[in-house]
């Protein structure tokens, strides 16, 4: 890139306007790193000095977006518990808040004096002499530019303009390095490093995991509540009304107990309905072999079966059955097929599930299929669902999460 093309472009301006701006977080952390060094004779400076390295780092990982378009964000963890105290320990025993205090000294001390040098160079010292013709029309018959260089005449103002203006295009490239120097080095510091992305990673993946295990422990308990609540009480309502029907004398009392009687029943028989769809009582009691060849014989279309399972953990039984059963109701529904096998197998700690059908083909998860959450669910268990659907068939559901035997 030519100089003319550099002062055309927004990154040196931005390096500039950066390396410029330094001073307004360098000198605030300078004169509190002097009252904190006052304070530390009483012992309570290190304290506040690590919190103003935390207070900085964050203002640095914002302006550090003036020359560098990737976010950098926090490298710490959130606390277990809630309270000052559970932070402030957490802290203290995290490299980044080490780091972030080195930074702080540096910045205080060395970096910001340095970066309005090198904006005093780069960008002062040229536009300087650019502005040598202003300066003879305020000072008279001479001027000394930059306080270096006297000039006499107009003719000679504008030549040290000329060459201030080369001077600043000139200048530019090693103020733009710095710049992306400087910007790296925040970035090393104050943004999170690989270990720490993983550990952050793990602990978002463990905190899905822990949601997922509420929600079908929140499952369970309706369930439970459905069945030995509501579902008694109407089993016992639809055979009073049985009985009633019996002793009732022909007639309209009759006729009115019957369609009672009627109604109840299909009323408990969608109560059922509803529990199966919530948390099957069979999953639960027999594990996801039973589950899923039940789901088979329920299915609308033909289903072979093989399937040889152990009990597994019921996060991840309860993944696998409500995938295979979207996918009967997809295969039902959408495919046209005469025939599907369902075969599930636990394997080198991994469990495979696969559904393949004879239909037209041509299934598009990503369009209402259903699976997009059992997809995602799947994945809070490290597993995966693939859909192999070419026109024309066979569609192809699998299903595979790690999972190792338990003692159930």
């Amino acid at each position: 890139m030519t100089p003319a093309v550099l002062t055309r472009t927004a990154s040196p301006w931005r390096a500039a306007g950066y390396l410029g701006s330094s001073a307004l977080t360098g000198v605030p952390a300078l004169l509190v790193l002097l009252v904190l060094v006052v304070f530390s004779v009483l012992l309570v400076g290190l304290p506040l000095l690590v919190l103003a390295g935390v207070a900085l780092a964050v203002v640095e990982r914002r302006r550090l977006r003036i020359v560098d378009p990737e976010p950098a964000p926090s490298p710490h963890r959130t606390p277990a518990e809630p309270g000052l105290a559970a932070w402030l320990r957490l802290r203290l025993a995290e490299q980044a808040t080490w780091r972030e205090l080195v930074y702080g000294l540096l910045h205080a001390l060395v970096l910001w004096p340095l970066d309005l040098l090198a904006v005093a160079g780069g960008v002062g010292v040229p536009v300087t002499v650019m502005a040598a013709p202003v300066q003879l029309a305020f000072d008279g018959e001479e001027a000394r530019v930059a306080k270096t260089v006297l000039v006499t005449s107009y003719p000679q103002a504008f030549g040290a303009a000329a060459v201030g203006l080369v001077l600043l295009a000139v200048l530019l490239y090693p103020l733009a390095a710095l710049a992306a120097a400087r910007a790296q080095l925040t970035r090393l510091l104050l943004a999170p490093r690989e270990g720490e992305r993983r550990d952050r990673l793990s602990e978002v993946t463990r905190s899905r995991a822990r949601l997922v295990s509420a929600f079908e422990a929140e499952r369970r308990r309706i369930e439970r509540d459905l069945h030995d609540g509501a579902q008694q009480r109407l089993v016992a309502l639809t055979m009073t009304l049985g009985l009633a029907r019996l002793d009732a004398p022909a007639g309209p009392l009759a006729d009115r107990l019957a369609t009672a009687h009627g109604e109840a029943g299909r009323v408990l028989a969608e109560l059922r309905e509803l529990i199966q769809g919530i948390h099957p009582q069979v999953l639960a009691d027999y594990g996801l072999g039973a589950a899923l060849a039940d789901a088979a014989d329920r299915s609308a279309v033909p289903v072979d079966m093989d399937i040889e399972l152990p009990r597994l953990d019921q996060s991840v039984e309860t993944a696998a059955y409500f995938a295979v059963c979207e996918a009967l109701a997809n295969v039902a529904k959408h495919s046209g097929a005469a025939r599907a096998r369902l075969t599930a197998r636990h394997r080198q700690d991994r469990l495979e599930v696969e559904v393949r059908d004879d239909g037209d083909g041509g299934a598009d998860a990503a369009h209402g299929s259903g699976l997009t959450g059992l997809a995602d669910r799947i994945a809070v268990l490290d597993g995966t669902l693939t859909i192999t659907s070419p026109p024309g068939g066979p569609t192809v559901l699998r299903v595979e999460i790690p999972c190792r035997l338990t003692d159930r």
